[in-house]
């Protein structure tokens, strides 16, 4: 390439998150003689490294003659130091978006087709826009085997966790869409201390208040690389991982965050990107809970059963052994939402205290029990009572220690700043809670990107209740933050659906 397609290299300061952006002059003679344009597309290169970003025109003020700037994460990832001339192109042609608008018009995509869009989002071909066409062409669109093809492609698009082939390994999911449901931790302690090879990796939250990764992150390390998840599971029969942090279909990482970003969970792509992380991770029995209420992720009983569907078509036919349930989404389960305060329902449940969430102990001690029958350990009333008793005995605490411990030790539950206790306008009984203005209610206060924030319920479902009674407490970080939410509540008190006393 001539000189005069070369710039010098210079960092900007600019957080673009996941998409890489560079920056150009208005009078860059580069720009001028290649005709690009705000938002094009471009190839950068230096040495071994090369890059696609985007492209964004600045006025002279900001750039030196003959430089081009780069976002953070476009510098991150050319790994420059500064003042090194690259090398600027136009970013090669993108074959696979051809097959993108063949989806957004309606057609079937082959399984090759579906492979190279996935090959290009895992490297980082596709700008963030490309992506979100991508998403939305499929959502609710995909047939069952698109949706197989796209669950073997995320599986390639990154590494895999490798065991012996006469192990049996057991994972679960919760398709999410009801605030405080954190019965992962609590699963694995009893099914690992049962004896069961359970290599948890988990999401953070993509529309939630809390993924099982956020909330374990307060409570012990969940940055482990694969090498270390395995050293945990060789040690203590499981993990609680964050599986982002081992580049486990790593392109349904790059999906996940465009979805939170669209607030949108296609039901292809999601039952997709919950199957390859197990596949990816080794595993070869998976239970996954399907909550179904009016504010739930799945509103009714049609919808959970074709998910179900899916989820056992799709997993039996790459070589899973699954087991769907359908269970009650209507309210929150536990108290709290939240990071940490979801963290201190798990503690109570896996420490047996009197106060600890009668409903989170009883669905967390019914998925292990299914967890164990599926993996052979007796029949379901056998598991049942085996489940009760390493959790009663205070065996799962224990265990529960142990892999905290095998993981890099266990940590102080944060405490928030600022707290506010809210209560109930009118007296009566608590009929219905509104679970998606709860998460928001939450993420308002801060969670999760501030672990300690949240909000602890204070009442369930069929409860009578005084004018004024506490309904919930919020847990913020800043005041700002506090009264943010705070006032999305006054605005939202219908939330909490009371009838009047009788």
């Amino acid at each position: 390439m001539s000189a005069s397609h070369s710039l010098i290299a210079m960092e900007m300061g600019i957080d673009t998150h996941q998409e890489p952006v560079v920056f150009m002059r208005a009078d860059c003679e580069v720009c001028r003689a290649e005709g690009f344009n705000a938002n094009t597309r471009i190839q950068i290169g230096f040495e071994d490294n090369t890059l696609i970003a985007t492209l964004n025109v600045v006025t002279e003020k900001v750039l030196p003659p003959d430089h081009i700037g780069f976002s953070h994460i476009a510098w991150q990832r050319m790994a420059l130091k500064g003042g090194e001339r690259v090398q600027i192109s136009h970013a090669p042609l993108l074959h696979s978006m051809s097959a993108v608008r063949k989806k957004i018009y309606g057609h079937t995509l082959s399984s090759r087709e579906i492979h190279d869009i996935v090959a290009d989002i895992t490297a980082h071909r596709y700008s963030d826009m490309q992506i979100a066409s991508f998403i939305t062409a499929g959502v609710d669109c995909l047939n069952t085997q698109e949706i197989i093809a796209l669950t073997q492609a995320m599986v390639a698009s990154g590494k895999r966790l490798s065991w012996p082939d006469t192990l049996q390994l057991v994972d679960k999911h919760c398709i999410g869409g009801v605030p405080g449901n954190r019965t992962t931790p609590i699963v694995v302690a009893i099914a690992s201390a049962a004896g069961l090879i359970m290599p948890k990796t988990s999401s953070r939250a993509i529309t939630s208040p809390s993924g099982t990764a956020d909330t374990m992150e307060v409570l012990t390390r969940v940055r482990l690389s694969l090498e270390q998840i395995q050293q945990t599971v060789r040690q203590v029969n499981a993990c609680l991982a964050w599986g982002g942090a081992v580049n486990l279909s790593p392109a349904d990482d790059m999906l996940i965050r465009i979805e939170h970003a669209l607030d949108i969970d296609g039901v292809g792509q999601l039952v997709a990107s919950v199957l390859s992380k197990k596949l990816a991770a080794g595993s070869t029995h998976a239970l996954i809970d399907i909550p179904v209420g009016p504010t739930a992720k799945v509103r009714s009983q049609h919808e959970a059963k074709h998910l179900a569907g899916l989820f056992d078509t799709v997993g039996q036919a790459l070589g899973l052994k699954m087991r769907c349930l359908i269970t009650d989404g209507a309210e929150a389960i536990g108290y709290g939402i939240g990071p940490a305060q979801e963290a201190q329902d798990i503690l109570a449940v896996l420490n047996n205290e009197p106060q600890a969430p009668a409903d989170l102990r009883e669905r967390a001690l019914f998925l292990a029990a299914n967890l164990l029958n599926l993996a052979g350990s007796g029949t379901l009333e056998v598991a049942q009572a085996r489940a009760q008793d390493l959790l009663a005995s205070g065996q799962a605490w224990e265990q529960f220690k142990r892999i905290c411990e095998a993981q890099g030790g266990m940590k102080q539950i944060p405490q928030a700043a600022h707290q506010l206790e809210l209560g109930a306008r009118h007296s009566g009984t608590l009929l219905a809670m509104d679970n998606r203005r709860l998460s928001r209610l939450a993420k308002l206060a801060g969670a999760p990107i501030s672990p300690a924030a949240g909000l602890r319920l204070h009442i369930k479902l069929g409860q009578a209740l005084a004018q004024e009674q506490p309904l919930l407490t919020l847990y913020a970080d800043s005041r700002g933050e506090l009264d943010y939410a705070a006032a999305y509540y006054a605005d939202n008190h219908d939330m909490f659906m009371i009838g009047e006393s009788s």
